[in-house]
């Protein structure tokens, strides 16, 4: 039976590739997830897997040619002529060699209960998204693992997930080393399922009783990082010592470091420093960036590349918003299981403004304007592996205590890596809250292909004159960062003015004035 080798979806509006090169020619035996052909984007090249196990039967497409999604590449012949044969071929000339052998490796394998081995492998990442990189392995091979325990961690140019083990048993094999580039579907491992797995991870205690000990206040014994083992090590300090930040407790460099400051370690164990800068070097370190930060780099810069950007600022009396939730804060977390917070009102405010101006929530096509008639907002999180921005959809549709509930939620998986691919996609306008890191004022960079941006920032006690008289007012400052190309001057100031009245006289906000 043939299996056809089609394109696969190559991301949200790619429509078409190039073949640059196979990999194998008509007549070649595969084995299944092999690399066969090479295609090359407009943003990113793509390796096509063998969907299954044979013998190239036939190419359709010649490298250099153009191929749309979908389109036919080839074909597999599976049975005999394929590589599924060829690997049975040696344990049947073991067998021939001496028969009395086999059985008695199966009686050791079998005296320690294997089971069932069970593919680990990368799963689908969400739309657009075709590989990932090895993150860090939480087990090791020979450690015993239970069902859905997270046992190693992708990073993708947009998120970091955890793959769970499929079955409980023993993590028998690792395919994939961190570091390594692995394509959506690829094998990572293998788990031996059933309670022999266990019994075959304790004929390793050597190898158990070496690894590093759990940081403190971890319950999964995650080693330190690398970073942190290091200045462990310069500092003198045991990782039990220290209180890890990380996830599942992991310790940092930042952890070891302010368990220094603390006092934690003797001074006579540091090294004095010279006066001479020969020795920068040892004492630096060099860290591979992850798939998420140099996305992130990427995607900054090119909207600075791209975009005429430029920011205007206005500022807001918070007095009424404060009040507001002073006196409801209780009553609104006990019927809603959520606290009130300052994004709900700012969030129902820039709604206000983006339908006032709607060149705000517009994007430019080629030579086109999208102007989106829906409200999806982007909130920008900070995570310990850089920036995401999840989407609260239709937003307008929403009420304060949906959208506090919808945003509480999204931080948490945002921090923890749980979040998806698709939370994450079309964003029609972002908030970003520099004030909860103590922000004053910034210019905050257009999340592309977003025409629009506000950063909202720390609230001060400052002077003010009302009314004639100088009183002292809880004010933020407010930015607008905008295309210029979509967004005069006039509509940007505009937007900052509607915002600023809402939150100013949250009345209108119930009243939509």
């Amino acid at each position: 039976m043939a299996t056809e080798i089609r394109v696969p979806a190559l991301g949200e509006s790619v429509t078409e590739a190039t073949i640059a090169q196979w990999y194998k020619k008509k007549g070649d035996t595969v084995a299944a997830d092999e690399p066969l052909v090479e295609l090359e984007t407009d943003k990113v090249t793509v390796e096509v897997p063998a969907p299954a196990a044979g013998t190239i039967g036939e190419i359709t497409v010649e490298a250099g040619e153009t191929v749309e999604v979908g389109a036919l590449l080839g074909s597999i012949e599976e049975g005999a002529g394929g590589s599924k044969p060829a690997k049975s071929e040696a344990p049947k000339e073991e067998s021939k060699a001496s028969e009395d052998e086999a059985p008695a490796e199966e009686t050791a394998e079998g005296s320690s209960g294997g089971g069932e081995s069970v593919s680990i492998t990368v799963p689908a990442l969400g739309e657009s998204v075709t590989e990932a990189t090895i993150g860090k392995w939480f087990k090791q091979e020979g450690d015993s693992v239970s069902a859905d325990e997270p046992l190693v961690e992708l990073e993708t140019d947009k998120v970091s997930v955890e793959v769970p083990a499929p079955a409980a048993g023993t993590l028998a094999s690792i395919s994939a080393k961190e570091g390594d580039t692995v394509e959506v579907g690829a094998l990572l491992g293998e788990v031996t399922a059933g309670a022999g797995g266990a019994a075959k991870s304790s004929a390793k205690p050597a190898e158990k009783a070496e690894a590093p000990k759990a940081a403190k206040g971890s319950d999964d014994g995650m080693p330190p990082s690398p970073a942190a083992s290091k200045h462990l090590k310069e500092s003198g300090l045991a990782a039990d010592q220290v209180d890890g930040s990380g996830r599942r407790g992991q310790v940092l460099k930042e952890d070891v470091m302010a368990a220094v400051e603390k006092g934690l370690t003797a001074t006579e164990s540091k090294a004095p420093r010279g006066p001479s800068n020969a020795d920068d070097g040892v004492r630096e370190e060099r860290v591979k960036m992850t798939r998420l930060r140099a996305t992130i780099a990427r995607r900054l810069k090119d909207a600075q590349d791209t975009a005429a950007m430029l920011t205007t600022f206005n500022d807001v009396d918070m007095g009424a918003v404060m009040e507001l939730r002073k006196s409801y804060k209780e009553l609104f977390e006990k019927k809603h299981g959520v606290r009130l917070g300052f994004m709900g009102f700012f969030a129902k405010a820039v709604i206000q403004a983006l339908k006032d101006v709607p060149n705000v929530n517009a994007e430019i096509d080629g030579n086109e304007v999208v102007y989106k008639n829906y409200y999806h907002i982007g909130v920008a999180v900070g995570t310990d592996k850089g920036l995401v921005v999840p989407v609260v959809r239709d937003a307008d549709e929403l009420s304060i205590a949906e959208i506090e509930r919808t945003i509480n939620d999204f931080g948490k998986r945002a921090r923890d890596g749980k979040l998806k691919m698709e939370e994450m996609q079309g964003g029609t306008f972002t908030i970003s809250n520099g004030g909860v890191y103590g922000s004053l004022m910034s210019t905050p960079i257009l999340n592309a292909p977003q025409s629009g941006i506000l950063g909202m920032h720390r609230i001060d006690q400052r002077p003010m004159v009302v009314d004639g008289q100088i009183v002292i007012r809880p004010m933020m400052y407010l930015a607008l960062s905008y295309d210029h190309r979509i967004v005069d001057g006039k509509e940007a100031v505009t937007f900052l003015v509607r915002v600023k009245e809402a939150i100013e006289d949250p009345q209108r906000l119930v009243l939509d004035l």
